[in-house]
């Protein structure tokens, strides 16, 4: 491909990292249009073309649009990367991966992402009630990665890049790594891959 895939996108969102992060994963070109939110760029005309809900993350691929990010992580690699184990063919592990997603949609979103919408955003959520969702996750997820080093199958797979934005960037919503070993082993590998591109940082609250 020589067009660059289009990505509107709000920079600090961990919905819209996934996706820049499985493109660069990819090596597939693309650029970011970073819309204002604040002004509403999100609820424009032109863009509810494009993401009929008014969200990010969303692409133009060529003149095919979608969003969500959830979905735009299964079409990049069933267009660009099919039988490479991004999603397996085997149903079990394809069905382990799913499961991933839905924690991705789920607990991450209502634990870490929540936290940090609170903390950095200053969305009116009950912090308190998303930390304790977050270390819930979070000790499910080290007890499982605990002789693992993927989330759902014995190579990385979107699961793993579903769920490593949030979770990179817990500490910015107030949810501390440091009791999760497993966990802050696996952002490593995802770290260490090649083409790895990281989000824009938020800085870390002082702890209660």
């Amino acid at each position: 491909m020589t067009t660059p895939i289009k990505l509107y996108r709000s920079p600090k969102s961990g919905h819209c990292h996934r996706v820049e992060l499985m493109l660069a994963l990819l090596g597939l070109p693309y650029e970011t249009i970073d819309l204002d939110m604040a002004n509403g760029a999100h609820k424009a005309s032109d863009f509810l073309k494009i993401s009929p809900f008014g969200l990010v993350p969303a692409i133009d691929d060529g003149g095919y649009t979608l969003a969500d990010s959830n979905a735009i992580l299964v079409y990049l690699v069933q267009t660009y990367a099919k039988g490479q184990g991004w999603i397996p063919d085997d149903a079990k592990e394809a069905a382990h991966v799913q499961r991933w997603l839905t924690v991705a949609a789920d607990n991450i979103y209502s634990g870490p992402c929540a936290a940090r919408l609170v903390k950095v955003f200053g969305v009116p959520l009950d912090h308190a009630a998303a930390v304790e969702k977050a270390h819930a996750l979070f000790k499910v997820m080290d007890a499982h990665l605990d002789g693992r080093a993927w989330l759902a199958t014995e190579r990385m797979t979107i699961a793993d890049v579903a769920g490593y934005s949030y979770i990179a960037h817990a500490p910015e919503g107030g949810v501390d790594l440091a009791p999760y070993p497993n966990v802050r082993r696996w952002l490593e590998r995802i770290e260490a891959e090649p083409n790895f591109v990281a989000m824009v940082a938020s800085p870390i609250p002082e702890p209660a």
